[in-house]
């Protein structure tokens, strides 16, 4: 049995993320740590090529990979206003998972072993966890090291409210221009809303005759295949006026919106990273940069030879917020296309950025808070608090 200092089950993006950091960054002692990567092979397993986005200011450690990025966002309301804002001092940003995996195993090649492999259990130790596997060929695969660090999509844990952002994209391509490249559609509120939740399009123009147009809901439960096509082609069509043009191709996804309490410790020598590390942030599904604020952290710890136990990367009290937000929106006490037009409406666009992923102050957060639904919202909140109190 090989043994490590670090195994990093998964190769999605914090997998990933975690690898790269760790094979680039010194301990104090100034050497760098053995690194094991386990990754499924191809099948079931392993995650398809995703579209990721976020925010950040100015450059960032990922900017020459961006297949593109805009300095302004639009909100269409539900009641078909635009709202065109800049981002400034943030600029939104668009990453695709095959462009940052091929870099990451080219940079780390030679100072990470890879597996390729379904892990079977991973146990925990005193002093050095063993990840149990089995190969491509069949074989048994046994890594011993002193952390491990688990990505991989754990089921779902008890929640007072548990909702998916679900979504299916289209990457077309148009005859004629049709999009406006200077900006990025983040909410297009005029789609036909479910019961409870919310649905919108979001468009991410590539240039003139070319975009990634999405169909997505924040609902309990995802839709069919038939039933995203059919969304996209009203949203395309009746909404955007698009007649004519090519599908080069498609993407579909769920994201787990949760108030559940999700450790990232689970052993003495294990750990969870990445959206089963509690990185998405539950009422927006963003998760990348999350990420990246985990992985540098575990990265930090081991550099200085600490128990590198990974952060939740977002505050107690935005999780809070977003719990009754969820709450809301589930439970049917808010309309979810009047909300997010309300707050987009009665809001600079910075300051809910802020707010959804970045460094906002509590004085802010209370004026954001004024700008909605008071009465549901207050009730919803005195309901989370009434159900967190019952559990303890």
């Amino acid at each position: 049995m090989r043994q490590f200092d670090v195994a990093v089950v998964g190769g999605g993006a914090a997998g990933l993320s975690l690898t790269h950091r760790l094979a680039v960054v010194n301990r104090a002692g100034g050497s760098r740590p053995s690194i094991a990567l386990v990754d499924a092979p191809p099948g079931p397993l392993r995650p398809p090529e995703r579209t990721w986005c976020y925010w950040e200011r100015g450059a960032g450690r990922w900017d020459p990979l961006l297949a593109a990025s805009w300095d302004r966002l639009r909100v269409v309301g539900a009641d078909a206003a635009e709202r065109d804002s800049p981002t400034a001092p943030f600029r939104y940003k668009m990453l695709r998972s095959a462009d940052f995996e091929a870099r990451v195993r080219s940079e780390t090649a030679r100072r990470v072993t890879g597996y390729r492999a379904r892990v079977e259990e991973i146990a925990d130790g005193p002093q050095r966890a063993v990840v149990r596997a089995v190969d491509e060929d069949g074989e048994p695969v046994e890594i011993g090291a002193r952390w491990v660090f688990d990505s991989r999509p754990r089921p779902r844990p008890p929640s007072r409210t548990a909702l998916l952002q679900h979504f299916r994209g289209w990457f077309v391509r148009a005859p004629r221009a049709a999009f406006d490249p200077r900006a990025a559609v983040l909410m297009d509120l005029r789609t036909p809303q479910p019961a409870r939740g919310v649905s919108f399009g979001y468009i991410l123009p590539l240039s003139e005759r070319e975009a990634l147009v999405e169909y997505t809901e924040f609902t309990r439960e995802a839709i069919g295949e038939a039933a995203y096509e059919a969304a996209l082609r009203d949203y395309t069509g009746r909404l955007l006026g698009l007649a004519d043009f090519e599908v080069v191709s498609a993407e579909q996804g769920a994201i787990p919106m949760t108030d559940a309490r999700l450790p990232t410790r689970v052993g003495r020598r294990v750990f969870l990273i990445g959206a089963a590390g509690g990185a998405t942030r539950p009422s927006t599904g963003y998760t990348f940069a999350g990420i990246q604020r985990q992985t540098a952290a575990v990265a930090a710890a081991l550099a200085r030879g600490r128990t590198p136990v990974p952060p939740v990367p977002h505050r107690r009290r935005h999780l809070a917020m977003d719990a009754v937000l969820l709450r809301a929106l589930d439970t049917g006490r808010v309309d979810g296309a009047g909300f997010f037009t309300r707050l987009f409406a009665r809001n600079r666009l910075t300051d809910v950025l802020e707010f959804l992923d970045g460094p906002s102050t509590l004085p802010r957060e209370l004026v954001i808070g004024a700008t909605t639904p008071l009465l549901p919202m207050s009730l919803t909140a005195a309901e989370c608090a009434l159900r967190t109190a019952r559990r303890r």
